[in-house]
């Protein structure tokens, strides 16, 4: 097996590379050329009906192996789903329509796809791409619900753009790079030490409405939610992601959770955790809840003759994680607060410490606001019980593996 070098990231790697019917097919062979690019062995497999969208030749003549159509092709001897499956370091399938999405999800094997599917050794991938309708119908949501429970497929995408009618909404197939990226993170992902986890991220802002049209709000973009949320599940959590208001994909294998108000969040929480907050293992509270809303927010829209506006009334939200934490009868779930300040590293770090006593959490990430905001980097130190780490600046996603190993060795204790 070749080594990888900066330049063939994959060398050494298989990826099957399955192809189903959709007009967002055509991009499949710009993944095929991609991974080829980062040195990985690509085995193609197409549907029958995705070849009425991409020719077997192309795909063959880009990977440099023969396109697999058919379980019963004579000229192949043995099991050719096995075969295949067995090879195969990672099976990705671009695009993945709302059928092959209900057939994996009710565990068929009708065509050589979903039986390569069903045998897979390593991670699946799978890339949906069909128009918005399709990706909102009840049924593609209970699918897509049921491959998260499941664990076995994890979705790229869809992502928000236009589609082939000429609308646009939610099901657009992710673009080849961040396929190839996902890939690439699959490959190279740590061991599953959090397999089975069950595990809430709350992420972004809220949004405080003065009237239908204003709202009070922050500078959270969600990033570092989302971050935590994806590196989790690479390593085998299951997540419940409660979202303020982003406009961020969905991490692959995330139950998502989409509010607006600190009170929905609220809500949305409740209904994860139950009255006894026996529905998760761990809660990690990324989102920067507002502190305050609007007393008496209008019901229409506030017009700049209708007085004075800075006689807005303002009265407090509900401190999410503190009351998770006094309801807390026992060890779980774990609690994993975020401590966003203004100030020097000491400063931050001793708001951080009075933070976790206060609302009886296991862990504070302490982050300044000037360093986390809007930033594809953070720099944070964690305070646990035994004191405060150093503070160490990094991307989001290296940052959320440092904040989930530590939230893994909380669970283990």
């Amino acid at each position: 097996m070749s080594a990888p070098t900066k330049s063939a990231p994959l060398a050494g790697r298989v990826v099957a590379l399955a192809v189903t019917g959709s007009i967002a097919a055509y991009k499949s062979v710009e993944v095929a050329r991609l991974l080829v690019k980062a040195g990985a062995k690509v085995l193609p497999l197409m549907t029958h009906s995705a070849t009425r969208f991409v020719g077997p030749v192309t795909l063959a003549g880009i990977c440099g192996e023969a396109v697999a159509l058919d379980m019963w092709d004579p000229a192949f001897s043995g099991e050719m789903h096995v075969s295949i499956a067995t090879r195969a370091d990672v099976i990705v399938i671009v695009p993945a329509t709302a059928d092959l999405l209900a057939r994996l999800a009710q565990g068929r094997a009708d065509d050589l796809v979903t039986a390569t599917v069903l045998c897979a050794k390593g991670p699946v991938l799978a890339a949906p791409a069909m128009h918005p309708r399709m990706w909102t119908h009840p049924a593609t949501v209970e699918n897509v619900d049921a491959l998260a429970r499941q664990g076995r497929v994890r979705l790229i995408g869809p992502v928000d753009g236009p589609v082939a009618s000429g609308e646009s909404g939610m099901g657009r197939m992710a673009d080849p790079e961040s396929i190839v990226a996902e890939i690439g993170k699959a490959l190279t992902s740590p061991a599953r030490d959090l397999e089975g986890v069950r595990l809430v991220v709350t992420a972004g802002p809220t949004h405080e409405p003065l009237d239908p049209v204003r709202y009070l709000g922050n500078r959270s973009s969600g990033k570092m939610g989302f971050s935590i949320a994806s590196r989790a599940i690479a390593r085998g959590a299951r997540v419940e992601l409660v979202a303020g208001p982003v406009s961020l994909p969905t991490p692959s294998g995330a139950r998502r959770h989409d509010v607006e108000t600190a009170e929905q969040m609220q809500r949305a929480l409740d209904g994860i955790l139950g009255a006894d907050l026996s529905g998760a293992d761990a809660l990690v509270m990324a989102a920067a809840v507002a502190d305050f809303r609007p007393a008496d927010p209008k019901t229409a829209k506030i017009k700049k003759g209708d007085g004075d506006p800075s006689a807005i009334t303002l009265t407090k939200n509900p401190d999410l994680i503190a009351v998770i934490g006094a309801r807390r009868k026992g060890p779980r779930p774990v609690l994993v607060a975020f401590a966003l300040e203004t100030g020097d590293d000491a400063a931050v770090v001793t708001y951080a410490q009075a933070k976790r006593t206060s609302k009886k959490v296991d862990l504070v990430v302490a982050n300044a606001a000037h360093e986390s905001l809007g930033r594809v980097t953070n720099r944070i130190a964690i305070v646990g019980k035994d004191g405060a780490g150093p503070f160490e600046e990094a991307d989001k996603d290296d940052v959320a593996d440092r904040i989930l190993d530590r939230l893994r060795d909380q669970l283990r204790a």
